[in-house]
């Protein structure tokens, strides 16, 4: 494009189906691929890879201190996204080819495989075709520095990298009740994990190099090795505490492992605000347009501003003000595309609240093109709602607004002429929230990635839960 001509009016589409489809990422992980394996022919290499489809496939690492549980959380984490477990000791049982036989002498003599020949079996297990179509999970690997960069070096690029952290007393008291079942692999503990089945209980093994004073040289080894490995994965990797339940450790991997890392591509947000009146939508959108220049678009503030204005609309919304009925759909969603339409939406984005507030005006808004990609529902109870609402008084000589409990007038003079607006009695609130909450339901079907916030506590805090939805990828759902 021609620089001199800026700023360009790109139509609005573009970004929109660039969002949809994912297609700077798409473009940049075609990128990051080339570079790494670096093929004679780029076109025939780029439509392989296209085909493949892979690009959202697990890629894990989990590494951890011994008894951290690690191998354990592997194995459901490959169970529920139909991975594969990739790990030093299933990589050299393999009956595949002559790098594994090396690989397995290797082991059995000292438990070790040298870093290049480990490497060396990783690329090739990951070739596979399972490992491709299905992603993998590396248990244990990296051990040290070295492997981390020789392991990059060959084009395995992890997506998500996990530490699991306890003390080291913690790690040894646990270690000493380990059990394995040699039949399936399973691992389990005489205090934390039993088994249920007799038959089962009867043919675990104690796993050699438990005791106290092997686990000990075990973890001064991994500590001096994490250090190392750690600063090779940075924005990707998570610690979490194995202290805890296997079950709360393996939920809180599984939640990580399915968030999508913040990406580069442009984003324009086009945020959506539900909630029953008092939920507190109109301070979010402002508190969003303050800091991230979006555009506010309140669709009660648009007829009102389209009335006092006596535009063409606002002369056919008149009549519907003067009766106190509700604005027709029609005239409503003619002057929010006015809005919407305009450059700074385009360019900015906006954040909109107080429309839809049913299914018809979700379809509605939605085939005219305004599709939001982030949407919230503000979920608030009743009763902090009428608490919000019908203490709010305000000075008729001033205009000074109030709240009886959170914001009270300073005198007894003032609070004395105060007045309650009669839409803030108790009776119409409950009709609103009432209609709202018929609704919502729908609304929530309509908008399937929608995210569900608590807005009964502090608003800044509701503000950071929205902003983390907002400049965080949604989270991938897996069944």
């Amino acid at each position: 494009m021609d620089v001199t001509t800026a700023p360009h009016r790109i139509p609005a589409e573009m970004p929109q189906y660039g969002e949809a489809n994912h297609i700077f990422e798409l473009m940049q992980n075609m990128l990051e691929q080339l570079l790494i394996h670096q093929p004679e022919d780029p076109i025939p290499f780029m439509i392989k890879h296209l085909r493949r489809d892979n690009d959202n496939v697990p890629k894990i690492v989990i590494l951890g201190p011994p008894a951290s549980g690690k191998t354990t959380i592997a194995m459901w984490l490959c169970k529920h996204l139909n991975s594969n477990l990739v790990s030093k000791e299933n990589l050299v049982v393999r009956e595949l080819s002559f790098l594994t036989a090396e690989a397995r002498k290797h082991y059995q003599r000292t438990k070790t495989v040298p870093s290049t020949l480990l490497v060396q079996l990783i690329e090739e297990r990951l070739a596979e075709e399972d490992c491709v179509k299905r992603g993998w999970i590396l248990d244990s690997i990296p051990e040290t520095r070295e492997q981390a960069l020789m392991i990059q070096s060959r084009g395995v690029i992890p997506r998500h990298v996990i530490v699991l952290s306890a003390l080291d007393t913690v790690l040894i008291e646990r270690n000493l009740g380990k059990r394995v079942d040699p039949q399936t692999g399973e691992i389990y503990h005489t205090t934390f994990d039993w088994p249920p089945e007799s038959d089962t209980q009867n043919r675990l093994v104690v796993p050699g190099g438990i005791s106290e004073m092997e686990t000990a040289r075990k973890l001064l080894e991994y500590h001096r090795n994490i250090v190392g490995i750690i600063p090779s994965y940075p924005k990707i990797l998570k610690v979490i505490s194995a202290d805890q339940p296997c079950v709360d450790v393996f939920y809180q991997a599984l939640t990580y492992v399915q968030t999508h890392h913040r990406s580069n591509a442009p984003f324009t947000p086009r945020v959506l605000l539900c909630g029953p009146t008092g939920s507190g939508k109109s301070l979010q959108a402002a508190l969003l347009a303050q800091k991230y220049g979006l555009v506010n678009v309140c669709c009660g503030q648009l007829l009102k501003e389209a009335v006092a204005g006596k535009t063409q609309f606002g002369e056919l919304i008149q009549p519907f003000f003067e009766k106190e009925m509700a604005v027709p759909d029609s005239l409503v969603v003619k002057v929010l595309s006015q809005r919407l339409d305009q450059q700074d939406s385009i360019q900015k984005g906006w954040v909109l609240h107080g429309f839809p507030r049913d299914l018809d005006q979700a379809h509605m808004l939605n085939s005219l093109g305004y599709d939001p990609n982030r949407v919230f529902f503000l979920n608030v109870p009743l009763d902090s709602i009428i608490e919000r609402l019908t203490l709010r008084r305000i000075d008729p000589v001033t205009g000074e607004r109030y709240h009886l409990l959170y914001k009270p007038p300073p005198t007894v003079e003032i609070q004395a002429r105060l007045l309650q607006n009669p839409k803030d009695s108790e009776e119409q609130v409950k009709l609103k929230v009432d209609l709202f909450y018929r609704n919502s339901a729908d609304l929530e079907q309509f908008y399937r990635r929608a995210v569900t916030l608590n807005g009964d506590q502090d608003p800044y805090t509701v503000f950071e839960y929205v902003e983390s939805g907002i400049i965080n990828p949604l989270p991938k759902k897996i069944p």
